[in-house]
C-alpha cells in the first residue's frame, strides 16, 4: 500500500523521499541558537568577570586606571569648557528626571497606540512595565553598591553608610529606561520609526556612560556593568512582550540609574 521509498516525493527537490521534518530542515537550528543567546551570555559572562575583579581588586581594574589616566591628561593637555559641559548634561540624561517620567510616558503612549491597534484586553501592558521596570532599576543596583562598596575615581573613601560606585546607578537608569520606552514603542511603531528608537535608546545610553567617565564620576568598568546588566534585562522583556500590543500575534513573543 506504499510506495517505494525512492518514488516518495519530499518537500524538496534536493531531498528526495523525505517527510518533514526534511533532512537539513535542522542544520541551521545550532547557529539561531546560538545567535538567540549571543547577548544575553556575553553580558552575563561580562557581567560576573568584572564583578569578580571589583571584589577582588584584580589586574582587569587596571583598564579603569589607565581610562582614568588618559581622561585626566585630555583635561589637563586639552581643557574644553565644551567638553566639560557636555559630559555633565549626558550625566544628567542618567538622572531619575528627565529619565523615569520618559519612561512612564512612552508606557501611556504605547498603551494608547496598543489599543488603536486592536490589542483588545491587553492594550494597558506597557503602563505595568514601565512602572515596574521605575522599580526594578533601584532594586538591581542599590544593593549592589552596597555590597561591593566601591570607592569613586577621585579616590575618596566610603563614608558611613555611603553607598559605593559600582554599578554605575545613572547608567543602569538611562539604559534601561530609554530602553524600555523604545522596547514599547517600537511593537507599534513602523519600520523607520523602530530603528531611530532604538539608535537613540543605544546613543543615550551610551552617550551616558561617556559623560560619566569624563566628569570623573564613575570608573569605565561601573559603567560597564550596567550596561551588560541592562543588556540582560532588555533581552527577555524583548522576547516576552508581544508585537502590535499581541493584536493578531496571539501573544506571540517577539525573538527578533543613581549615580
Amino acid at each position: 500500500t506504499h510506495p517505494p521509498r525512492g518514488a516518495r516525493h519530499g518537500d524538496h527537490q534536493s531531498r528526495p523521499g523525505a517527510l518533514p521534518p526534511a533532512p537539513g530542515r535542522l542544520s541551521g537550528v545550532p547557529g539561531r541558537v546560538a545567535r538567540s543567546v549571543a547577548v544575553p551570555l556575553t553580558a552575563a559572562v561580562v557581567l560576573l568577570l568584572v564583578s569578580w575583579q571589583v571584589a577582588a581588586d584584580g589586574p582587569l581594574l587596571g583598564w579603569d586606571r589607565s581610562v582614568r589616566g588618559a581622561v585626566r591628561s585630555a583635561h589637563r593637555d586639552h581643557p574644553s569648557a565644551l567638553l566639560d559641559q557636555l559630559g555633565q548634561i549626558l550625566s544628567d540624561l542618567g538622572d531619575s528626571v528627565p529619565a523615569i517620567p520618559v519612561l512612564l510616558a512612552a508606557g501611556v503612549l504605547a498603551a494608547w497606540r496598543w489599543r488603536r491597534t486592536g490589542a483588545a484586553g491587553r492594550w494597558w501592558l506597557p503602563l505595568p512595565v514601565a512602572a515596574l521596570t521605575a522599580g526594578l532599576i533601584p532594586l538591581l543596583v542599590v544593593p549592589a553598591k552596597a555590597a561591593f562598596a566601591r570607592p569613586g575615581p577621585l579616590g575618596d573613601p566610603l563614608t558611613p553608610g555611603q553607598w559605593g560606585w559600582y554599578p554605575s546607578g545613572h547608567t543602569a537608569t538611562a539604559s534601561l529606561s530609554y530602553g524600555v520606552a523604545a522596547l514599547l514603542l517600537v511593537r507599534v511603531a513602523g519600520p523607520w520609526a523602530a530603528r531611530l528608537l532604538t539608535a537613540g535608546a543605544v546613543l543615550l545610553a551610551v552617550g551616558v556612560g561617556a559623560g560619566l567617565v569624563w566628569s570623573d564620576f564613575h570608573w569605565l568598568l561601573d559603567v560597564v556593568a550596567s550596561w551588560c546588566l541592562a543588556a540582560l534585562v532588555l533581552w527577555g522583556l524583548a522576547r516576552w512582550l508581544p508585537r502590535q500590543g499581541g493584536g493578531g500575534g496571539g501573544g506571540q513573543a517577539s525573538g527578533s540609574s543613581l549615580r
